[in-house]
């Protein structure tokens, strides 16, 4: 069934404009609505060749027919009023209509603004008010077919939702997931998802290893092997998805996505008049023809910032030169702008469409249209996933849920019966209560491990696989104290989806403690909370050795984990681990945790919290040698510790463990909570809502052709770092007087003190209805050793105070460290080279650079060590020995430590790599072949000073890493988000 959109400004007979020859690809059209005005163009024009020209008023009619699209224009369209869509909306008064493949949506995007094809990221729009960026395309393209699949499989147990009710307006995924898995659903692990995709799909116009690789940006006439390196890009996007690692699926994907869109910038593609995405860009068995050839002349002389003018009469397709490599030939084009070495040798200008500024883009005028084929084309793109993964497959890849996974770490040795049955009672619980239902887990993983043993890792998206493969552990064996427990956590990290929560159950202290710090970065990298369940039993003695012989700090291990990972450690005992093996279903749901202050508890002083309206379902969990505590509301009504029902809500205790669950609705305002205990009890308030947050670092590059924001997952010592915020739950949270809640600026307090390290105003970034704020953070806090929380202050819709905490604390990284994958196909039998970089800007470093793989393969380095001064960097090579046996489309995790070797303040700054392992495979073989994240050739690095905007120097280009079948490597540590 197609759905045929036809757009009518005088007769409501106009045929579907078809492509020629184009495959059954079955794309979505952009329903994209009302951007215009939320971009500041409030006037009604429409954008026609980038300029503004009047609009008419035209009738959209969605017709839902069969219509075969071939290279004859289709006949008149039905006109059963049954069988149409009617909507009114100011558009172009000749915009062409591309043709809706088999089974594809509408969606028509009414009144595209003026785009960069395409900067970076959103930052970007600083160098060129009114530009789409890359960031734009994707996400735009993302929620265009996430509405689909919502509209083509309605939600159990709920209406189906309505085209109609989108129509008009901004496409925001806060809606679509208010309107189709119930109001208050929260969409922040999916806006997490597209925020990896979206950060993967700008990085590759700063990272030293794609920046300026012309294959991977379709620059200087590359557009075969830039053809080539799109298709093995998606298609490691797919065995990686299949793989089920989706982490390195969004990182390909969003290499894939930059190379896509990059082409209808950096090409001739819209200069020849063509109105409809490539017809073969994304089928590898169709020959790209009428490419020009190496001695055809393409450009003439241009001398002026804009060149309209300046391609010369030819029918083939061409690409422009950036820089110096590869040399521009007598004759052909340049990419164009300030930056581009390039286009200062005849002919002179460009052809780069990047964005609205003549500065960069000496083809501006046709950026708008270049954005909306390069938008069409990532719809396709991301249609054709879903094609190949199935509906269930796809929502995994873009975590389309509410829910979180469920992920276990279980001690196996003889001691642990009762723990082993707590954890079966509780996956079965949650696998029965949610079967079928929104927060039905996505993801299930198990990992045992005893001594010296550990793994295998298991994992399913199936709870009744999860069930069976759970009930067959059973507690065997037994010796002594400790197990290698922080190597099963490391294996459950390495495969658990980014904002998840893992749940360790033990009865004994860490054998490997020795992983601490590697553990710590990889929580944070990955995003995840780590809950320990550890049931200290001094009276039982079977299994164990006594446990009087050993240290009393061997579990300070798991607090160190448990704090950088935004857990908690909590101790019980046998009689009580089922029932505190509650906060196992408690937290699986959506909570955020609310700031404490002070954050932990001082003598005399009472804890406060605030609650908002915004919250329901506050829990307060105590737990320690607690004699007594109470709790006050904002009236002044009081409860204590006795178990039951009382005054604020029902308290239960399990042994040294409280859990006080308050009544709904909570009342607003300030909240106590005086604690009388020995030692250091632990509180802990948490709270379900869908308004949260989600965040990531970053340096503005202002100085080079594609101005953005580099993107990190910590702040680095030394470098004036950009604070950037993503506000989730806002479109479901507005009142109906149109006030939405607000944040007006961020805490930064140091960890685990709370000692107040500064204030920064959040300014909003773009649409306010898209909750993007940014802040400078302040420079004393780059140059901190320690870690430190991050907590939003503003007001809800209506002015009650409003405070969100990240989960989990931040660092400041002493040095910045790049690993980046290699430019060929990981396969069995190979030798792969991998790039190091590390860089100094805040003073001398002498470090110690460890590596490590997953699974154990060999590595070898020839840097192992490094002393560097301010604002030097250190260059290595890895060699990673793939394995003949090496199991295909396995993904292997290569982690790169550097470590002060003075011993001073600071942990150690961690990056990790991941790489697929493909057969080779021959290009007519769809669903073969490529590896990993991405890099290329290693080319001159970004150079970054301590300034507020960050980096010079750059390079023309712009698009992703690897082909459906050939590969390249990827880059991260400070490159992600620490986005909760």
């Amino acid at each position: 069934m197609l759905l045929t959109p036809s757009l009518l400004p005088s007769s409501p007979h106009s045929p579907p404009h078809c492509g020629r020859g184009r495959p059954a690809l079955a794309p979505l059209l952009p329903v994209a609505l009302g951007r215009h005005e939320q971009r500041g163009w409030g006037s009604p024009s429409c954008l026609v060749a980038g300029r503004a020209s009047p609009c008419t008023e035209a009738r959209l009619i969605i017709t839902l027919t069969s219509v075969p699209c071939d290279a004859r224009l289709g006949p008149a369209l039905p006109r059963t009023p049954n069988n149409q869509i009617h909507v009114s909306a100011m558009l172009p008064g000749k915009a062409p209509l591309p043709c809706l493949g088999p089974s594809g949506l509408l969606l028509l995007q009414l009144l595209l603004s003026p785009t960069s094809a395409f900067f970076p990221n959103i930052w970007s729009l600083l160098a060129a008010p009114g530009s789409f960026t890359h960031q734009d395309l994707t996400e735009e393209a993302a929620l265009n077919v996430t509405l689909q699949l919502f509209l083509e499989q309605p939600p159990p147990g709920r209406p189906p939702i309505r085209l109609e009710d989108f129509l008009g307006r901004t496409l925001l995924a806060d809606d679509l997931f208010a309107a189709y898995f119930g109001p208050g659903a929260p969409s922040r692990r999916f806006r997490a998802a597209l925020g990896e995709v979206s950060r993967a799909n700008a990085a590759q116009d700063f990272l030293p290893t794609s920046r300026n690789d012309p294959d991977l940006h379709f620059d200087a006439e590359r557009l075969g092997q830039g053809r080539t390196r799109l298709v093995g890009a998606l298609r490691e996007t797919l065995a990686a998805a299949r793989a089920l690692d989706y982490t390195l699926a969004r990182q390909r994907l969003g290499a894939a996505l930059h190379a896509l869109q990059d082409f209808y910038s950096h090409s001739n593609w819209v200069e020849l008049g063509e109105q409809q995405p490539h017809p073969h860009l994304l089928w590898p068995r169709r020959e790209l023809q009428s490419l020009a050839q190496e001695g055809d002349p393409t450009c003439s002389d241009c001398e002026e910032l804009s060149c309209p003018g300046n391609l010369l009469a030819v029918t083939h397709l061409t690409s422009g030169y950036f820089g110096t490599y590869p040399p521009k030939p007598p004759g052909k084009c340049s990419h164009g702008g300030h930056f581009d070495q390039s286009s200062s040798q005849p002919p002179r200008g460009g052809i780069n469409k990047d964005s609205t500024s003549p500065g960069f883009s000496p083809h501006h005028t046709l950026h708008a249209q270049a954005a909306q084929l390069a938008l069409l084309a990532s719809i396709q793109a991301f249609s054709l996933l879903r094609s190949r993964l199935g509906d269930s497959g796809f929502s995994r890849l873009l975590d389309i849920t509410p829910a979180s996974g469920l992920s276990f770490v279980l001690d196996t040795t003889g001691s642990m019966g009762e723990e082993i049955n707590a954890a079966k009672i509780q996956a079965r619980h949650i696998a029965e209560q949610r079967r079928g239902s929104p927060m039905e887990p996505a993801h299930y993983i198990l990992v045992p491990f005893h001594d010296p043993g550990f793994g295998p890792v298991f994992t399913t998206s199936d709870p009744d696989s999860f069930w069976q493969q759970l009930n067959e552990i059973h507690a065997l064996g037994g010796g002594d104290e400790p197990e290698m427990c922080l190597s099963a956590l490391e294996l459950a990290l390495l495969h658990t989806p980014p904002l998840s929560d893992i749940f360790v159950f033990t009865d004994a202290s860490p054998k490997d403690a020795f992983l601490t710090n590697r553990v710590e970065s990889l929580t944070r990298e990955r995003r995840c909370r780590v809950t320990f369940l550890v049931t200290e039993d001094p009276a039982r003695v079977q299994g164990r050795a006594r446990r009087e012989v050993l240290s009393p700090l061997r579990f300070e291990p798991y607090e160190a984990v448990a704090l950088a990972s935004g857990g908690e450690v909590i101790f019980t005992k046998d009689q009580h681990i089922r029932d505190v093996a509650a906060i196992v279903e408690e937290s699986t749901a959506a909570l955020v945790t609310l700031p404490l202050e002070p954050p932990a508890v001082v003598p005399g002083r009472p804890l406060v919290f605030s609650v908002d309206g915004l919250l329901q379902k506050v829990t307060v969990r105590i737990h320690g040698e607690v004699s007594s505590f109470r709790i006050r509301n904002p009236e002044g009504i009081f409860q204590s510790q006795e178990e039951g029902t009382g005054p604020l809500g029902h308290t239960r205790r399990f042994g040294q463990f409280w859990i006080v669950t308050v009544n709904d609705p909570p009342r607003t305002g300030a909240w106590e909570i005086q604690v009388t205990a020995e030692g250091t009890p632990r509180v802990r308030v948490q709270a379900q809502t869908s308004l949260d947050f989600l965040f990531h670092f970053g340096i503005p590059v202002e100085d080079g052709p594609h101005p953005g924001l580099y993107p990190l997952t910590q702040p680095v010592a030394g470098l004036q770092t950009q604070l950037l915020v993503e506000v989730t739950g806002l479109g479901s949270n507005s009142n109906a007087g149109g006030a939405r809640p607000h944040f007006s600026h961020a805490l930064l307090r140091g960890v685990p003190e709370g000692t107040e390290l500064g204030s920064v105003r959040l300014e909003p970034v773009g649409p306010p209805q898209r909750g993007l704020l940014a802040a400078a953070l302040p420079p004393t806090l780059a140059s901190a050793a320690g870690a430190f929380s991050l907590e939003l202050v503003g007001q809800d819709g209506g002015g009650q105070g409003l405070r969100r905490a990240a989960p989990q604390p931040c660092t400041v990284a002493p040095v910045l460290l790049e690993l980046s994958g290699p430019p060929d196909l990981l396969a069995p039998g190979s030798r792969a080279p991998l790039s190091l970089r590390v860089a100094s800007f805040s003073g001398p470093q002498d470090l110690d650079l460890r590596t490590s793989v997953y699974p154990s393969f060999a590595l070898a380095s020839n840097l192992s060590r490094a002393h560097l001064g301010v604002n030097e960097s250190a260059w290595g090579r890895l060699w990673l020995q793939i394995p003949d046996s090496a199991p295909l489309d396995s993904v292997v995790t290569v982690t790169v430590a550097a470590v002060r070797r003075d011993g001073g303040p600071g942990s150690p700054t961690h990056a990790f790599l991941r790489l697929l392992v493909q057969a080779r495979a021959p290009q007519d073989q769809l669903a073969a072949s490529a590896h990993s994240a991405d890099a290329v050739r290693p080319t001159a690095a970004p150079s970054f000073h301590p300034s507020p905007w960050g980096a010079q120097g750059s390079t023309g280009g712009g698009m992703a890493d690897n082909p459906w079948w050939g590969t390249i490597g990827g880059v991260l540590l400070l490159l992600g988000v620490v986005s909760w």
